[in-house]
């Protein structure tokens, strides 16, 4: 049995087929990381966008850097913030605003096992009932089984505002944008309320088990 070399143009053809899967590859590697790029850089515009000042913006954001890395993290300063139940975890937190009658409120959005919370970068100007003028942190806390839907939304004119609506069972909407990554926090927060029912429904499971005694 006799063996024939292989013809030079099928494997110069080989060769070349093999060199640019290897550059399509290459390419298509690089356009992902761009529009990661794109997406982050315009997430970080809009964020500083919705800003009332750049100066107050920035200052808001030292000063809660500052806050975090005095604490220890971010995980100690979201439990010394709100009440944390025993076995809840921390999935992410981001930094945001929260859409509010007088205007956006800059702060960071805490998304847990168990709960969706919001608190803002610095401590806000209100008058209390006998007109005493205090300084608080805005704070907002939705409880995951209490979540109806989230919705996220674009606005046409300026595709870069992209918004995510939190409605609760008992008919309140919250609107939160300018996320440096939206989608990614959109993910998350869908992901809390998917394991929250997953985990409500093996419950359920269980203690039919046990009331059936199978």
């Amino acid at each position: 049995m006799t063996y024939l070399p292989a013809e030079p143009d099928r494997i110069h053809s080989s060769a070349n087929e093999y060199k640019q899967r290897k550059v399509d590859s290459v390419l298509k590697r690089m356009n992902k990381l761009g529009k990661k790029a794109d997406d982050l850089a315009q997430g970080i515009r809009e964020h500083v966008r919705l800003g009332t000042k750049m100066s107050e913006t920035v200052k808001g954001k030292l000063s809660l850097g500052a806050r975090i890395v005095k604490v220890g993290g971010v995980d100690k300063i979201f439990k010394d913030l709100f009440s944390v139940k025993e076995g809840e975890k921390l999935l992410k937190a981001c930094q945001c605003y929260l859409s509010t009658t007088s205007g956006p409120i800059a702060g960071l959005l805490f998304i847990s096992t168990d709960k969706v919370a919001f608190c803002s970068e610095t401590s806000l100007k209100f008058y209390s009932s006998n007109g005493e003028l205090l300084r608080l942190h805005y704070k907002v806390l939705i409880r995951v089984e209490k979540i109806k839907r989230v919705n996220q939304s674009v606005n046409m004119k300026k595709p870069s505002q992209k918004y995510m609506e939190i409605t609760t069972l008992d008919g309140f909407d919250f609107w939160f944008m300018g996320f440096l990554n939206h989608q990614k926090a959109f993910k998350c927060l869908q992901q809390a309320i998917f394991s929250h029912k997953l985990s409500s429904v093996e419950m359920m499971m269980y203690k039919c088990k046990s009331t059936c005694g199978l």
